[in-house]
């Protein structure tokens, strides 16, 4: 597990990558996110297939007791070229300290200079992905899933 650690209002969080994260607590943070509405948090085996698929999971845990999951990122990459963020996840009462941003720096930390980084942000995202440095792309393209 590859691991680092900062400290936001007196705790540590700590970034890691876990790719055999638990369906249950990806689930929660999803559904703390507010992504629950547009992921399929009640169908388990989706949810693990899409665990399973992805090759770069990345926590954001606090360190305490229990080490609860407070963000997530679920990517697919060739860790050459370019990495596809999936998912950037982030539990509500943990927004607005660094979090997502935190897991977007390990992400470009572990992948290095020469991966490039893509996504699609929800709506209400675009802010923060704008502020973070994220260059806006018109050129994207999009066949929707039929379930």
């Amino acid at each position: 597990m590859v691991q680092s650690a900062v400290m936001v209002e007196n705790s540590q969080i700590l970034y890691a990558s876990e790719p055999e994260l638990d369906v249950a607590e990806f689930r929660r943070v999803l559904v703390e996110s507010g992504l629950g509405e547009t992921r399929p948090v009640d169908d388990e085996a989706r949810l693990r297939a899409m665990l399973s698929g992805a090759n770069l999971v990345l926590t954001a845990r606090l360190d305490v007791e229990g080490r609860p999951l407070i963000g997530v990122v679920r990517a697919v990459t060739d860790f050459s070229w370019v990495c596809y963020i999936s998912e950037l996840a982030v539990s509500q009462s943990a927004q607005g300290l660094g979090i997502g941003k935190g897991l977007m720096d390990e992400a470009r930390r572990q992948l290095g200079p020469s991966v490039a980084i893509s996504l699609i942000s929800m709506p209400d995202a675009v802010g923060f992905y704008e502020r973070i440095g994220m260059k806006r792309m018109a050129e994207a393209f999009w066949f929707s899933r039929k379930r």
